[in-house]
Parts: C-alpha cells; structure tokens; sequence
C-alpha cells in the first residue's frame, strides 16, 4: 500500500515504527528416514478414488494429489532444488545425453546459472513424466503454463494426514536432501554449490570451478542413500560419467 512513498505523494511511511507482530523465525523442519520412506510410498500409491467413483469395499488409502504434483515432489527431493525452479523446469533445459539440467539465471532466485547433475534416479523420474519433452515437465491442465505454486503447497497440506506425517512443506525437502547428504559425509561446500546458494567474498569471485564433477557424486550417493531408505533396488540406468578439469 505505501509504495506510494516512492512516488513522492507522501513524505515519510507511517509504518517506519510500526513493529512486527511476532518475531521471524526460521523452518529447520528436517524429514527423517522414516516419513522420508512413508511420503514415498504415498507419492507411488493409485490416485485416490473420487466420492462418486468409489465401489463398495474399495480402499481410500491413496492421496489425492495428481501425478505432476507427486513427481515434482519427487524430484525436488531427488535433486534438492528450490519448489519453484523444479516446477518451472522446461524439457530445453536438460541435456539427457550428458545427464545434466541447466537453470537459467532468470529462473534461480540469485540470479545465477546453475548446472544440475542428474542421477539414475532422478533420470527415473523424468523418464515417467514423459510425454513429448517439449515445453513445461509440470503442465498445468488449466493454463499454457506450468502447475501453480500454490497447488503444490496445498496438494502436500491436504494429505499429511494421510501420508502420516506432520507438518511438511515442498520447502522442507530440499532442506532434508541436503540435511541428509552432510549425514553420509557429502562436505557442505558441495551441498552448497548443489543448492547454488550465492556465496559471498573475494574468493566466490575467483574461484570458477564448476563442482560438476563433485555434484554429481554427492548426488548419486544422496540418490543412492535415498533408494536404501526406501527400500527400493537401486535404478539400473546409464550414469553420464564427468571427468574432473585437470583430466
């Protein structure tokens, strides 16, 4: 409302003393092995029936969530990105043949470009959305545009409860990939380049390694890691090898 001050139409903003109703306070919601493994399950069950379909005897254990909603779900864990640079993924931003994924600087929220690695079971996944792998991987069936932000929010909110677990947002899985990936010793310089998270200082200027060879490794082993939890085979897919600079 007081941007209005901007334009010089009024002198000062009179919300300058107005303090804040409650303190920020940061998530640190972390999910563990176990509502890492029932989530999953929940996102793999049958879509659940609508009230005027069902037969008599029927189980309505599914979730309601539809299937964009579930494997972006999916591969925000798998890849720890931010909800809405996966949810805004276009197929012209994944070179399949090297097995990497390029968010351009428009779509990261520091502005910067930033390589992704795709592991086996992150290939899985896209591999499912299908489709003819042009355009948005999330279409959203009421627009030309990809799903809301908002309905993915939602979509996880309505099925907690059956899912099992408390208090969870899309935002929280990227916080548990990298949560976990420290747990089975990926640094947290890696983990921080995975999460391109912008890095401040004179050495961030200079130091224009690419860490794509290290990313992918501590990928594959969340991707690895993330599979036992699960308690799934292992994804038999070809793993684009990245040979290091100096090689």
């Amino acid at each position: 409302m007081f941007n209005a001050l901007s334009r010089d139409i009024i002198p000062a903003s009179p919300c300058v003393a107005v303090k804040a109703p409650a303190k920020e306070s940061r998530r640190d919601r972390v999910l563990n092995a176990n509502e890492i493994a029932a989530l999953w399950r929940a996102l793999d069950a049958p879509l659940r029936q609508k009230r005027r379909e069902r037969q008599e005897g029927d189980s309505d254990a599914g979730i309601a969530m539809s299937k964009p909603i579930r494997l972006a779900l999916k591969l925000q864990l798998v890849t720890a990105q931010r909800k809405d640079e996966v949810i805004n993924a276009e197929w012209r931003d994944f070179d399949l043949v090297e097995g990497v994924r390029t968010i351009p600087g428009e779509k990261a929220k520091n502005g910067l470009p930033h390589r992704v690695p795709l592991a086996p079971l992150a290939l899985a996944i896209l591999d499912e959305i299908g489709g003819d792998r042009t355009g948005w991987l999330f279409q959203s069936p009421r627009s030309h545009g990809p799903i809301g932000d908002q309905s993915v929010d939602h979509a996880m909110r309505r099925d907690l409860a059956t899912i099992g677990i408390g208090d969870a947002t899309p935002h929280d899985l990227r916080r548990t990939a990298a949560s976990h990936m420290t747990s089975i010793g990926i640094s947290r310089r890696v983990v921080s380049k995975i999460l391109n998270h912008a890095e401040p200082g004179v050495t961030a200027v200079y130091d224009r390694h690419s860490y794509d060879f290290e990313k992918r490794a501590a990928l594959i082993a969340w991707s690895e890691r993330l599979l036992e939890i699960i308690g799934v085979r292992p994804v038999q897919l070809r793993v684009v090898p990245l040979r290091r600079a100096a090689e």
